[in-house]
């Protein structure tokens, strides 16, 4: 607990947080700004269908970028004094990464009308949105990769200014696409948002023009590939089907309830995403690096209740107030119309919680590369969410999917613990 507290004192609060912390504040304010523009010039049902597109952007990006990213940042980091397996590593995640993102392009946009169909259910006029989609998609590739060179030679403070001022950019735009087109707008600000971040990126690029004859065809590496791939497959699976079944579950929603239904839930997903940003932000920062550097069962057990002793006090209280301020959260982010959503805040506060607790335990799959238990526990946590969701909306309407919500991540809570109840709750000092 102690090395959490000096963390923060130290790192969090002095070195990086100024800096991150004006990163998530301009995001979460870049949100509420866009959420409060769709309310009141969109809508409920437009909601819902922006958040469809979001889920199904989301999954292809992944996809794309084959989930180099955390990879790629390791073994750049690792490699970065060793100029040949940097050469190899950067060259072959430019150009697999690259091809694989044209590829997905392709099939986009070769198939618009069909995935319009799936992801705007009664709306046939979008598939062209989908083809911009399709176009700007390799400039997001770019972009990702780009990030990983930069966040692997520890260049974060240029990263974190290009995603705010990347941030400033993409709500600016958003507003005025809004503003003018409604609707229609809004979907175009979702598939331009992230790829509009390489123009930014392109300074930090030409900042560093010693890389370029680094990347070359011949240097990519196969091997170098296969290295990469189990960050990938453990980066995928919960990057890409998580969005799916938030898309399916919306879905659901639509065709059993309304549009209208759907938007609110949405609209509390969205506001519950804008509170949890602090926390796995903190958690993404010291304990994923922490629990790397542990060895031992004692060591384990210790930072995960040192850190539950610090963040759970705090997560309650903030949680509380989160639910006692309800009524003028929704006002604030969204409008009148969206009132219904203050129905939805307990269960979805009560699932967050133990997403959290569960969240911390976790990282442990990545930071041991644990990759059967990080690939069961996500696949049952896939299932049990949309199962649960569509049980609970069938009797609850759309407050059964935020206790779907909640019953799935206390699910997931209890089968972390019973994988790691000998590290947490066995003999101290025994080996992992």
């Amino acid at each position: 607990m102690k090395k959490l507290i000096d963390y923060i004192n130290n790192n969090v609060l002095i070195k990086v947080t100024s800096l991150k912390t004006a990163a998530i504040l301009t995001r979460m304010i870049a949100g509420i700004l866009t959420s409060k523009a769709i309310a009141v010039f969109i809508g409920a049902e437009g909601l819902a269908l922006i958040g469809n597109l979001r889920n199904f952007v989301s999954s292809i990006q992944s996809v794309a970028i084959l989930g180099f990213y955390k990879g790629a940042v390791k073994y750049i980091a690792d490699y970065k004094e060793n100029i040949v397996r940097l050469s190899r590593t950067i060259s072959t995640v430019y150009y697999i990464g690259f091809v694989s993102s044209i590829l997905v392009s392709l099939l986009c946009y070769f198939n618009a009308e069909n995935i319009n169909n799936i992801i705007f259910p009664n709306y046939n006029s979008y598939a062209y949105v989908i083809k911009i989609f399709a176009i700007v998609l390799p400039f997001y590739s770019l972009n990702m990769f780009s990030f990983s060179i930069m966040n692997g030679f520890s260049k974060y403070k240029i990263l974190i200014i290009i995603n705010i001022i990347g941030q400033i950019l993409g709500v600016s735009i958003t507003l005025l696409l809004i503003f003018q087109r409604k609707l229609e707008g809004a979907l175009i600000s979702v598939v331009i948002a992230e790829s509009l971040i390489f123009l930014i990126t392109l300074v930090g690029i030409i900042n560093r023009r010693s890389l370029t004859p680094l990347i070359q065809v011949k240097y990519v590496s196969f091997s170098y590939f296969k290295r990469l791939s189990s960050y990938s497959v453990m980066a995928l699976f919960s990057a890409v089907l998580l969005p799916i079944v938030a898309l399916a579950i919306r879905s659901h929603i639509i065709e059993n309830i309304g549009y209208k239904d759907a938007g609110f839930w949405e609209a509390m997903t969205r506001i519950s995403k804008y509170y949890l940003m602090l926390v796995s932000s903190l958690m993404a920062l010291y304990i994923l690096p922490r629990l790397s550097e542990i060895n031992t069962a004692k060591a384990f057990k210790k930072e995960v209740f040192g850190f539950y002793k610090i963040v759970i006090p705090i997560m309650l209280i903030g949680f509380l107030l989160i639910y006692l301020l309800k009524p003028y959260i929704v006002a604030i982010v969204f409008s009148e119309e969206f009132k219904p959503v203050e129905g939805l805040f307990l269960w979805q506060l009560l699932g967050d919680f133990f997403k959290v607790l569960s969240m911390v335990i976790a990282y442990q799959f990545l930071a041991k590369k644990m990759f059967w238990h990080y690939v069961v526990t996500e696949a049952f946590l896939i299932i049990i969410l949309y199962a649960t969701s569509i049980y609970f909306i069938k009797i609850f309407d759309v407050e059964g999917a935020v206790i779907g919500h909640f019953v799935s991540y206390l699910m997931y809570y209890g089968v972390i613990l019973l994988i790691f109840r000998s590290s947490l709750f066995g003999i101290a000092g025994e080996k992992k």
